[in-house]
Order: C-alpha cells, then structure tokens, then sequence
C-alpha cells in the first residue's frame, strides 16, 4: 500500500507554501504523481443589478478569476518542479469545497492548510477544512501555518475504539511505515475503563506489529479533557504529525460539541492526518 497520487489544494486568498513543501514532500517519498486543485466561485453581490451593468460584472468578475487560478498553476509548477514524476492540474470558477470534493475521487490522499481558529471562511473562494474532511472521502492531511514539511521522527495515533479510527489506521499506513517513532494513545472518558482502553490500545499496537511498523501504547491514567491530554502526549513524545479518525455528522455539530476533530484543525503544532 502506498500514496500513488497525492493531490494539493491551493488557496485563493491564503499562503500555499506549507500545503506545497509537504506535498512535494509526500510525492518524493511515495514516488507519487501530483495533483494540484484550486477553485473560487463569483461571490454574490451585496446589491442588485441587471441588464449590461450585471453582464459587465459577471464578466469582470470570470476574468478576475481566470487570472489568479492562473497564478496559482504557476506557484504549484513552480513549487514541483523536480519533486515529482508527474504533475496534473485542475482548476475551475465554481465553489471551491463542492470541487475539491468532486475532484478527490483521483487521489489517495489530499494535502491543504489548516483552519484559522475562530476564523470565518468565504465558501465561494477558500475552503474550510472542517466542511472538507467530513466530504472527500479520502482521508485528509492537514499543515498548519508556518509548516512546511512532515515530521515524521514521531507521529502520535489518537486511538478510539470506533469506524473512524479504525479506518484511518488503514489509510495512514504508509505515513506511519515511514515514521522512525509511532505512539498510540487513547484518553479515557469520565466515564470510561481504563482497563478495557489498554486492551484496545495494545490489540492496535500489535495489529501495527503485523504491517512492520514498531509501536508503543499510552494511557493515561488522568480521564477526561481529551483535547488538552492529546496536546499534552504529542508535546510529550515530540510528535510531528498526529493521525485520527475524524467524528461528527457536520461542521455545525461538530462545533457545537467542541470536538477533538476541531482542534486538531485548528492547533498550530503538527500536521493531521485525518479521515472518517
């Protein structure tokens, strides 16, 4: 099992340099062919208008658009050029998540920047990796600002016993044979059993064992504030890069819990390797 193709998204109106460096990074690697994908769409405008005014603007607008997708497909064959066997590229004035997703079907794993935390993101020109992870169906690989390669001297799984983190085991298989330290760790809730994590924990450990990759099982005794101890053993083995299934149904829920999903998109440290 490898990543074959791994495709980038670029972004409108945001840096593309940490997303670019570690998806060349991956491609080299993996030896993987590159896709990459931008899209922004004509943003509604704030008053009404029609006839030839409206056609002028639609018409400006289209050009606009052309001109900085056309920027952007000359950073990404800028930024590989020499980094990969084969480079694709897609672009389109449509909305941007709707195309990304449509678009992931070619890859087996998508690169893009992290969120801003408490940002708001302007769905006809940027996408939001919240909206994105629980849609492209592949999982997702998530740099944050001001990274701009994968660390891989240590990767942290953030085990739950549920589909999710069962599947994105399988999918970050690769990344996770090319790690030199791999730690599982699961945290227990208020009401959970210790003894019953540590049973799962070790099941993994051993399952990973079995794909030649050398792994060790943490859980803390501390229950609770899983966020915050998920922070806490990543700092505390050095991890670069954290994999985890990601949970709920849509970003609205997703926000309205709080979830661990959240702020592994919006934390600032490592990348996350991310599917549901």
């Amino acid at each position: 099992m490898t990543y074959s193709t791994v495709m980038v998204t670029l972004s409108c109106d945001q840096p593309n340099a940490g997303p670019l460096g570690v998806a060349a990074e991956l491609a080299e690697r993996f030896e993987s062919r590159l896709i990459g994908v931008a899209a922004s769409d004509l943003s509604p405008p704030l008053y009404y208008t029609s006839g030839d005014v409206a056609e002028r603007q639609l018409d400006k607008g289209r050009e606009a658009v052309r001109h900085r997708l056309a920027e952007l497909e000359m950073e990404f064959r800028d930024a590989m050029r020499g980094r990969s066997r084969e480079l694709h590229w897609r672009s389109s004035i449509a909305q941007p998540t709707k195309y990304i997703v449509q678009q992931a079907r070619a890859a087996d794993v998508v690169v893009t920047g992290g969120a801003d935390a408490g940002g708001l993101t302007d769905p006809f020109t940027a996408t939001d990796p919240a909206d994105l992870v629980m849609r492209v169906g592949r999982p997702l690989l998530v740099v944050p600002t001001g990274i701009s390669r994968v660390d891989l001297s240590s990767v942290m799984v953030a085990w739950k016993d549920n589909p999710e983190a069962r599947r994105v085991v399988v999918d970050a298989l690769p990344l996770l044979r090319q790690a030199s330290r791999v730690t599982v760790v699961e945290i227990v809730e208020e009401d959970g059993n210790r003894a019953e994590a540590l049973a799962g924990v070790h099941d993994v450990v051993g399952w990973l064992s079995r794909h030649h990759i050398h792994a060790s099982a943490e859980v803390p005794a501390e229950t609770g504030h899983v966020a915050m101890q998920l922070e806490r053993v990543a700092g505390h083995v050095g991890a670069g890069a954290v994999v985890a299934g990601a949970y709920g149904h849509s970003r609205f829920r997703e926000w309205i819990l709080g979830g661990v999903t959240q702020h592994l998109l919006e934390q600032t440290e490592q990348c996350a390797f991310l599917a549901r």
